[in-house]
């Protein structure tokens, strides 16, 4: 199936095929339309097992940050697509902070695409993700030190500089990355 916090009962009832339904008859894009619409599905497979199985393999979202609005906590996916609501931010998921937090706006895209490019030693100690603008991604870490990456240019450079100097540079409390080529440290 794919799935891991969708439950198998839930996707099989979604896609709404009644038990005993002849497998020739049913359109496999209908029951894929059905299926996605749980908005924890990323995207959805579905296909004929001969002699009567449909088979249905879903790819679930992934949460990557949170959003805080009104009063409530919406997780993003990459993309910026609402996967669920929270009444609290979830351990380990940054918090974000844009103007305008609708998928596709690009200052978010941006955001998103830092926050996903983050190297994994690193990933868990940020707190929080601000962009004014696409090329303004700024990074809030735990320890009270703070990440200006810029844009999502260069991802692998800035993360591979970021995670050696946080190492290394412990009494800095300012990381400026936006450049790899000439990186700024206070």
């Amino acid at each position: 199936m794919g799935n891991l916090t969708v439950p198998s009962e839930r996707i099989k009832q979604q896609a709404g095929v009644p038990d005993l339904h002849p497998l020739a008859t049913v359109n496999l894009a209908d029951v894929e339309g059905r299926v996605l619409g749980i908005r924890q599905l990323a995207s959805a497979k579905v296909d004929r097992v001969w002699p009567g199985t449909l088979k249905i393999e879903v790819v679930e979202r992934e949460p990557v940050a949170a959003i805080e609005t009104g009063g409530k906590v919406a997780i993003v996916d990459g993309q910026g697509v609402v996967i669920e609501v929270e009444s609290a931010v979830p351990p380990l998921l940054p918090v974000l902070k844009v103007d305008r937090p609708v998928p596709g706006d690009p200052v978010m895209t941006a955001a998103l695409k830092v926050v996903r490019a983050v190297p994994p030693e690193v990933a868990g100690k940020v707190r929080q993700v601000r962009a004014g603008t696409a090329e303004g991604v700024t990074l809030a870490l735990s320890d009270g030190r703070t990440v200006l990456w810029g844009g999502p240019d260069r991802p692998e450079e800035k993360g591979r500089i970021l995670a050696s100097l946080l190492k290394k540079e412990r009494s800095a409390t300012f990381y400026d990355v936006s450049s790899p080529d000439v990186v700024t440290l206070k």
